[in-house]
């Protein structure tokens, strides 16, 4: 049956049954599920596809919308509807957008997810807070050090205890490096999504560098589950120093590959520039942070809007775009890199002694040397890995600024040992409404760029 009948079919059978919500479910049903989430323009009402120009996702329930006050325009011309993902490799994990196509533009788009979905939420409240940081660690795999930050952090609050400076710069310094490796990453495979094999090549390896360093520091290279309520697992190795300053000297002098390879390339910037263009507007009208935000000239940073850990301390400059285009989410990612390296170098000169832990026999677990020797030593690591600790009852909020945006964690207590409720608040999943905003009226192939320019970590939003 040709589209043009099917549609006909379809209109014909509302008309019978006067329902929308019938009209939809045929119209599925007629070509395989295939409209899922976005229905065919000519059965959209006028009043969602204004909805859609102007990229608002929620209206207060009492404004009504006229849809003769739209600028929505569509061409004359046949359209079509496709998917992208979910298991496409440039979708960047198992995300699918619906695409509707006129010729080879872009007229409407929406992101489906849940192929991913684990339900890490719920898992929380059925493990002990001592427990939560192994979850957590596994919800954005790309950054899982900013995941135990922020989980750690609201745990801490409500128990309302004040950790070691060493463990507060410690954090930051591996908050940082987890902030370059993520960047680097994320300059990796947007390389490859635009034909670059070489940025690929190089973003692996100097990611290598810090997960090396992650294992030497807390023994894995991913999912560390290093940040602990009430500080980290175990102080910085032997020779901490030096590894990081080497590290830090590397990866500075090959951002100049990297310029040189993309920034001042004529493909790239012909790829990147002018496409996706974001307003400042319309981003905080989303909700988007990061340097999805930053891009669109908005100077936020949670690190100096609410500085938490010692980020007042130290000097590091907001990098913001001024058009808000793919190649500006591209160079505020790699001056991001910039200013991490600025603040890690700051951390080595200013790294306090002492404690790397709260000595709290009720939040920490004593030296694993003095399990061997003590009874009450071996009675607290048990009673603490088992039962864990109960903070008050209360509900707290805490955010931080992960490479992807605002990443925040709700935590209501209920007095137990086990949360009652978490939620976490993740840059990918909110930052991932922007999508069709940014592939309206650009062109199939600007898709694949425009999405990497978002770096969504599907991980983070089905979580």
């Amino acid at each position: 049956m040709s589209d043009e009948k099917m549609t006909a079919s379809v209109v014909d059978n509302a008309a019978q049954h006067g329902s929308e919500g019938e009209v939809a479910f045929d119209l599925a049903a007629r070509t395989g599920g295939t409209t899922e989430g976005l229905a065919p323009l000519e059965l959209t009402p006028e009043v969602q596809q204004m909805i859609e120009e102007g990229g608002v996702l929620r209206l207060p329930e009492e404004n009504d919308l006229d849809p003769r006050q739209s600028e929505v325009r569509f061409g004359a011309g046949e359209t079509m509807i496709i998917n992208l993902g979910p298991q496409h490799p440039s979708t960047h994990g198992v995300l699918r957008i619906m695409l509707e196509l006129e010729g080879e533009t872009v007229l409407r788009s929406k992101p489906i997810i849940g192929y991913l979905h684990t339900g890490m939420e719920k898992t929380a409240e059925e493990l002990t807070y001592v427990q939560g940081t192994t979850n957590v660690t596994r919800m954005d795999y790309l950054s899982p050090i900013s995941n135990e930050l922020v989980f750690c952090l609201a745990v801490e609050r409500l128990l309302e205890v004040e950790i070691p400076p060493r463990a507060i710069w410690i954090r930051m310094l591996m908050a940082e490096l987890n902030r370059i490796c993520s960047h680097v990453t994320w300059a990796a495979t947007n390389g490859m999504d635009l034909a670059s094999t070489t940025m690929m090549i190089f973003g692996f390896r100097e990611r290598d560098l810090i997960l090396s360093f992650f294992e030497k520091t807390a023994g894995l290279r991913m999912n560390t589950n290093y940040i602990r309520p009430g500080g980290v697992a175990a102080d910085l190795p032997d020779g901490w120093e030096d590894d990081v300053e080497v590290m830090m000297d590397t990866i500075e002098s090959r951002l100049n590959d990297y310029d040189e390879l993309l920034t001042g390339q004529p493909i790239f910037r012909e790829r990147t520039e002018g496409v996706g263009v974001l307003g400042p507007d319309l981003a905080l009208a989303l909700s988007a942070t990061g340097p999805l935000l930053r891009a669109s000239g908005v100077a936020y940073d949670i690190r100096r809007a609410e500085p938490y850990l010692a980020y007042d301390e130290v000097d590091f400059d907001v990098i913001v775009g001024s058009v808000g285009d793919t190649f500006d989410r591209y160079a505020v990612r790699m001056n991001e890199i910039r200013e991490s390296i600025r603040i890690v170098r700051q951390v080595l000169e200013r790294m306090p002694s002492g404690d790397y832990r709260v000595q709290d026999a009720k939040v920490t677990p004593p030296p694993r040397g003095r399990i061997d020797e003590s009874m009450e030593a071996l009675i607290h690591h048990f009673k603490l890995y088992t039962r864990g600790f109960e903070p008050p009852e209360g509900e707290v909020y805490v955010a931080v600024e992960s490479p992807r945006g605002e990443l925040g964690c709700y935590l209501v207590s209920d007095g137990s040992n086990k949360p009652y409720r978490m939620h976490m608040r993740a840059p990918s999943f909110v930052n991932l409404q922007s999508v069709p905003a940014l592939l309206r009226g650009g062109l199939m192939a600007d898709a694949i760029a425009v999405l990497s320019s978002v770096d969504p970590v599907l991980g983070e939003v089905d979580r």
